[in-house]
Order: structure tokens, then C-alpha cells, then sequence
């Protein structure tokens, strides 16, 4: 039970962080709150570097004027000067620190500690300073700093008299570490107040984030909710979601897939009530003729001969139907079912155009073949031969007594194209859109008089389609049809 409990929490965990809203509340957040941290950061800093340099120059301008005490009471060669002792002692005290006087000689002959007098101390710093060069150095860590100063004396050059140019010689060095606990309780102080301010705005911004957030997403909030009622089938209304460029978009592009899913669904219920209709007739043209042959008795062999041919002619009609209709659901399944293989396109097409000559020789219609050049392509031979064969005998049918029907093929280094010409009917300009429709007929009764089911172009364009081409139509009524198939020379499976 414990362990289904964490797995489901994982679960909304995962969940939540891979929600849109989220991420962006989070970055929102961190937007939001990096800029504190990053501003107490740097107003600290600021504040630590400024206080070290005012101290160190506090200290430095205080440790100068003692040396020139130092030298004025030769406190180097004689430290019992009560006066100098006192301003050690003074100095020490106010910067909570310690001061050693070392003489020229690197030895200490002062320390306000009073724990290394007349020691000797080698230090890079003290040596620096003996040649006239101060340095002073933070200690951070360790909360102190530390800082040289030079002893000098002015002193003139042993010339004659009257050319002698003063100088400063070193007679010993300065060495004082003071204390930072001032500096970094100030800074501490200042930390909490900020971690308080940090605090009181990072609330804030919480606050404005999660509202902020919350208003951007509430358009999508509103789609989502469109798109779950659309599929449970409570609506097909359209949606208006213009808060925002984006979400305009995402509305605009859910109401094209649900006017066209609405189309689909229009379509299918057609589709499916055409089918019925079109199965349904043939079964009442037989049924109608079988009961005239059992209700009459002593039918003439003439009748019943003529009855059972009609009877014989729904069933082919009926099958044919039927074929047509497993070839369309074939049609509409994946790419996948494609069988591709190298063909002979030119080949392929004159065995349809053998195959279909008889058909046009008992109308009186011409069958006119060119080939510019050879072809050969990647396709599903079965697939592309039906969809060939319904466009060139659609033009033998619908055409004219002593009409013709041109095919010719053509390539290029990337497609091929057959292009089927006929002097037929025509179709009419604003049929032109409705002609690969299931079932559609542009001329019902002449379709019903040659056997046509309505289902031949449809077929036609979904095998071409399953083999990326494209097919096109252009038409002048009573003048006759040209379709144009173009097809890849490569199949490219996606």
C-alpha cells in the first residue's frame, strides 16, 4: 500500500514538472528572485570592499603620524618613552589589533602583545617594507587584516656644504594586524536585513507569479476544455480564444480540425448511407424478379431466361460494386501495405492499353499511345495498374462514338508523368471539386448505363496519393477530360 502511494505521488511529480504552466511559473520565480540574491550579493561586497579601504586608510594615516613619533623620540634605539607606549597601546585598543615596531635590524623591539620582544622576524612583507614599499593585505577567512608601514627619517647626502640633497632613509618597519569583527558584524546584520527584505519580496513574487501564470494559461485552459468535450461528442461548436497571437492561433487551427473532423463524419455517414443504398438495389432488382418468376406459374422459358439474365446482370453488378469497395478500403489503409518494386512504366502501360482496347474497339474509339522516353520507377505495380486502368477506361466510357483517348508518359530526373486525354462529355466546371467523392456520379443515369459504381476515381486517387503523387484534372464540357498523374521515380517511405 506504501509502495503505491509513492509510485503514484512519482507520478504526479513527474506530471507536474513536465507541465507547460509550471516551468514557466518556475521561471517566472527564479526571474524574479535571482536578481535579490544577486543585488544582496553585490550590495555586500560593495559594502565589505568600501569599509576595508576607509579602515585601512584610517589606519594607515594614524600609523604615519606614529612613525614620525617613533623617529622624533628614538623610540628604535630607546622604547621606554611612556608617551610613544601610550599611543601603541591606544592604537592597539582602538582597532582591536597588535602592533610590532621592528628595527632596521629585522628584530622586534616593540610588541603591544608583549609576547615577541627582542625576537628576530623574517617576513617578505617586513623585507618589502625595509626598501620603502608599504603593503597591507585582507584576511577574510580569518577576519583580520594587515598592513607595513615604513620608519623613515630625512636625512642629507654626506657632501660638501651647500650641495647636500635630503632623502628618506628606513630605520625600522611597522608591522599591524587589526581586527575585522566590526566590519563583519555590520555585515551580518545587514545579511539578516536582507534575507528578511529577500524574504518579503520573494512572497511577492510568488504571489504575482502563480497569478501571472495563471492568467496566461487560462486560454489554454479554455481549448483544453474544448478539445476534451469535442472528444467526448458534447460539441462541435467552434472556439474564440483571441487573449493572446498564440492562442488565437491554436483556436483558429482546432476549429479547422473540427470543421474537418465534422466533414469526416458527415462524409462517413454518407459514405455509409451510399453504401446501403447502392448494396441495397441490386438485392431489390433480384428479389423483385425472383418473386414475378415464383408468384407466375407456367412462365414461358423466354421469360424466365430474360428474368434470370437480368437477375444474372445484378449479381455482376453487385460484385463489381462489392470489389470496387474492398479495393477503396485497401486503398485507405497505411503506406505500409505497399508493395514496391523496380517496374517498367512504359510496359505497364501498354498492357493496360491492350488489356482496354477492346473495350474502346466496339465504340469506335481511338487508343493513342506515346512515350517520350523511357521509364522506370519504384512503385506498387498491382496499386499504380488500377489506378491507370480507371482513369483510361473512364475515358473509353464516357466518351464520344468515334472518339480518342490519348496516354502519354514523360519523366523527368525526379517524376513521371501520365497524362490521359480523352474527346468526351467533359465534366462541368463546378463538378470538377466533387469528382473523387465516393459514390459521385455527374451523370447518375449515364453512370447506371455503362456499370459505373462511383468508387473509380476515388480509388484512383488514393492509390496515387499512397505513393506521394498528385493527381490533376482539367475539363471543358462536351469537349473532353485531360487528367495528369505525377508520381516519384523513388518511393520514399515516411
Amino acid at each position: 500500500m506504501w509502495d503505491i502511494t509513492l509510485h503514484k505521488f512519482s507520478l504526479r511529480q513527474i506530471t507536474f514538472l513536465r507541465s507547460l504552466k509550471a516551468r514557466i511559473f518556475f521561471i517566472l520565480l527564479l526571474v524574479g528572485l535571482i536578481p535579490c540574491f544577486i543585488m544582496r550579493y553585490a550590495i555586500l561586497q560593495n559594502y565589505e570592499q568600501r569599509a576595508v579601504n576607509v579602515r585601512t586608510s584610517d589606519i594607515t594615516t594614524q600609523l604615519r603620524i606614529l612613525a614620525n613619533h617613533l623617529i622624533t623620540y628614538h623610540y628604535l634605539q630607546d622604547t621606554s618613552s611612556e608617551v610613544i607606549n601610550a599611543e601603541l597601546e591606544q592604537l592597539s585598543n582602538l582597532y582591536d589589533g597588535r602592533v610590532l615596531i621592528i628595527n632596521s635590524d629585522l628584530k622586534i623591539v616593540k610588541d603591544t602583545y608583549g609576547i615577541s620582544e627582542g625576537k628576530t622576524i623574517v617576513s617578505e612583507e617586513v623585507i618589502r617594507c625595509l626598501r620603502g614599499e608599504s603593503t597591507n593585505g585582507y584576511d577574510r577567512e580569518n577576519g583580520y587584516m594587515e598592513m607595513t608601514i615604513p620608519i623613515t627619517e630625512t636625512v642629507e647626502a654626506d657632501l660638501p656644504v651647500g650641495s647636500g640633497e635630503p632623502f628618506e632613509l628606513v630605520r625600522g618597519v611597522m608591522l599591524v594586524s587589526a581586527s575585522n569583527d566590526s566590519i563583519i558584524a555590520t555585515m551580518n546584520s545587514l545579511n539578516r536585513q536582507a534575507v528578511v527584505v529577500e524574504s518579503i519580496v520573494g512572497v511577492l513574487i510568488f504571489v504575482v507569479t502563480l497569478l501571472v501564470s495563471k492568467f496566461l494559461f487560462q486560454p489554454f485552459k479554455k481549448i483544453t476544455q474544448a478539445l476534451d468535450q469535442a472528444q467526448e461528442g458534447y460539441t462541435t461548436d467552434p472556439i474564440s480564444v483571441t487573449e493572446c497571437l498564440e492562442t488565437e492561433r491554436i483556436g483558429d487551427a482546432f476549429n479547422r480540425v473540427l470543421g474537418r473532423m465534422k466533414m469526416l463524419d458527415d462524409s462517413r455517414q454518407e459514405f455509409v448511407s451510399n453504401v446501403s443504398h447502392e448494396l441495397r438495389t441490386p438485392i431489390t432488382s433480384m428479389k423483385v424478379l425472383a418473386d414475378s418468376l415464383i408468384t407466375q406459374k407456367d412462365v414461358p422459358l423466354e421469360v424466365y431466361q430474360e428474368f434470370m439474365t437480368d437477375i444474372a446482370a445484378e449479381i455482376e453488378r453487385e460484385d463489381k460494386i462489392i470489389n470496387d469497395l474492398l479495393s477503396l478500403v485497401k486503398m485507405d489503409r497505411t503506406s505500409a501495405d505497399l508493395n514496391i518494386s523496380q517496374v517498367d512504366i512504359n510496359a505497364l502501360v501498354e498492357l493496360i492499353m491492350k488489356r482496354l482496347r477492346p473495350i474502346a474497339m466496339r465504340r469506335d474509339i481511338q487508343l493513342v499511345y506515346e512515350s517520350l522516353r523511357p521509364v522506370t520507377a519504384s512503385v506498387d505495380e498491382v496499386k499504380l495498374t488500377l489506378a491507370l486502368s480507371n482513369l483510361v477506361e473512364n475515358a473509353i466510357k464516357y466518351n464520344k462514338e468515334h472518339g480518342f483517348v490519348k496516354v502519354t508518359l514523360d519523366a523527368d530526373h525526379q517524376f513521371f508523368t501520365v497524362q490521359v486525354e480523352d474527346s468526351g462529355v467533359g465534366i462541368p466546371e463546378d463538378e470538377l471539386e466533387h469528382i473523387y467523392e465516393r459514390f459521385y456520379r455527374v451523370d447518375k443515369s449515364r453512370s447506371r448505363e455503362i456499370g459505373g459504381t462511383g468508387l473509380g476515381l476515388a480509388i484512383t486517387r488514393s492509390a496515387i496519393l499512397m505513393h506521394r503523387g498528385t493527381i490533376k484534372v482539367s475539363s471543358i464540357e462536351g469537349e473532353g477530360t485531360d487528367f495528369t498523374v505525377k508520381i516519384p521515380l523513388k518511393y520514399i517511405a515516411v
